[in-house]
């Protein structure tokens, strides 16, 4: 059971999670964790890019500083992966009462996906070696090619692949199906992950 205080806190600290997850978005999620109840700790997400919800059990980090209050209070900036693969970059800040104990934990999760291919296409842009431009437009292979275009795709219309509107997802398969990219094994799978969406609506946009 939580003190009146500790209540109070959880409850403005939902407010700045609420707008950090606005700030942040599309980029980035952000979660707020009740350490109290380490079961069931996900208390509000924001944003949401990693597919959990309300309820979900606290994250290895959240048991370490339930487990130890000496435990840092802030670790910025550490390298994370979403479930679906995509890499993040991470930071946790653990919440204290007026006793000193941990009760929560602010995280902050960026999808790095849309910075990457950002980097990708600015690197490409600054060679002016004609021989190595050429050797820039070869994809790699298999399931990595198809990853590698959709970020691409959502970069040039700076946004994120989960974030892509209707249309764009529709040009988007179309430019996979130019591309020879769409006869790949197990391609309609994974643009669906990369996606977030279903086959089912993959096959729907590629018609």
């Amino acid at each position: 059971m939580h003190t009146p205080e500790q209540k109070h806190l959880l409850e403005q600290l939902k407010h700045i999670a609420a707008g950090l997850g606005q700030t942040l978005a599309p980029f980035g999620e952000v979660v707020l964790h009740d350490l109290s109840d380490p079961e069931h700790a996900v208390l509000a997400i924001y944003n949401n890019l990693s597919g959990r919800a309300p309820g979900d059990p606290a994250t290895e980090l959240g048991l370490a500083r339930i487990a130890d209050p000496e435990y840092a209070q802030v670790v910025a900036n550490y390298p994370n992966r979403f479930p679906d693969g995509r890499q993040a970059k991470s930071t946790s800040i653990g919440i204290k009462d007026s006793e000193g104990n941990y009760i929560a934990a602010l995280c902050m999760n960026l999808d790095l996906s849309l910075f990457q291919g950002l980097q990708s296409m600015l690197g490409q842009f600054s060679r002016v070696d004609a021989a190595a431009a050429i050797s820039e437009t070869l994809e790699p292979a298999g399931s990595d090619a198809v990853r590698a275009y959709i970020d691409k795709f959502a970069a040039r219309h700076a946004t994120t692949p989960r974030a892509l509107g209707a249309d764009q997802r529709r040009a988007l398969m179309r430019e996979l199906k130019d591309a020879g990219l769409t006869d790949m094994r197990r391609a309609m799978e994974t643009v669906a992950a990369h996606l977030g969406v279903s086959r089912a609506t993959v096959y729907n946009y590629a018609k």
